[in-house]
């Protein structure tokens, strides 16, 4: 395997922020594959990350990447442990939205992802860290309600932002983002085919476009960039900085879906891009 150089802090901040915008992208995406695909919520996590899989190894062989196997046999139990954390972190997302709403999904899920990190990775959590989970709170504050299964919900929450939590610990000082990606979303894809067949897994035909997209900019550019900023920067650090996710989102849900956000919501998103702004000015 070829060694490469780590990129500087400041390029590593802008892979990781690219990351996040890539990643608002997915939201918006993901709801016009629900009513367009014709699949449930864990047929299109397959379908993400397998198309994510199938982008990287093309990425990969274009770019002469070293043999995948040897660098999967050099640490299984890594890539294993990283897919199933990439499964988990769909899975429990999307399993607790109808037991406690996508407000409060969402709050919990990337709320306690980065607390999850720095706790993993042994380091301080910060007052900018929990001014950003403040803020992610109040930019959600104005979504719909919650359904009727508050500590399944809440659970499922947790397991989302934990599983989120292990593959990006994992994916730390990785050599080689792009190939460690690839296998990542290739063992994710393995693992989420037998529950995505029991509901059906063949998509319309309409839909590719969108699951095109939805492999290739949300998931595989997404997840290269974060990979390569967090040889860069600290895991917390990376991790509040991804959080340009949900203020991308809400932006389009405003110009693309028409949708309203509160006062306190507009006040949450200034709260949140101004930790975002301090963390990155801290690293």
């Amino acid at each position: 395997m070829h060694h490469r150089l780590a990129p500087s802090s400041a390029r590593g901040l802008l892979y990781v922020a690219l990351a996040g915008i890539a990643w608002g992208t997915g939201g918006p995406t993901g709801a016009l594959l629900f009513q367009h695909s014709g699949l449930n919520s864990t047929a299109i996590s397959f379908w993400r990350l397998l198309g994510g899989a199938l982008w990287l190894a093309v990425a990969c062989r274009l770019l002469g990447r070293g043999p995948i196997v040897q660098q999967f046999a050099a640490a299984p139990m890594r890539y294993l442990l990283s897919g199933l954390g990439l499964a988990v972190c769909q899975l429990g997302y999307f399993a607790a939205i109808p037991r406690i709403g996508v407000a409060v999904s969402t709050v919990i899920a990337l709320g306690a992802g980065p607390l999850f990190i720095a706790l993993g990775a042994r380091e301080r959590i910060t007052s900018t860290l929990l001014l950003a989970v403040l803020g992610l709170g109040l930019l959600v504050s104005g979504s719909d309600g919650s359904g009727g299964s508050p500590v399944a919900g809440v659970a499922l929450s947790l397991l989302s932002a934990a599983g989120y939590a292990l593959t990006t610990l994992l994916n730390r000082d990785q050599q080689d983002p792009l190939t460690s990606a690839f296998l990542g979303f290739a063992t994710g894809a393995f693992i989420l085919l037998p529950l995505a067949m029991t509901g059906g897994v063949a998509p319309a035909i309409g839909s590719w476009p969108l699951l095109a997209y939805f492999g290739l900019v949300p998931t595989a550019l997404a997840y290269a960039l974060f990979y390569t900023g967090l040889r860069a920067v600290r895991a917390s650090t990376a991790a509040v900085i991804a959080l340009i996710e949900p203020l991308l989102a809400a932006l389009i849900g405003m110009l693309a879906f028409h949708e309203h956000l509160t006062t306190l919501s507009l006040v949450g998103a200034a709260v949140l891009l101004a930790a975002v702004l301090l963390q990155a000015r801290r690293e």
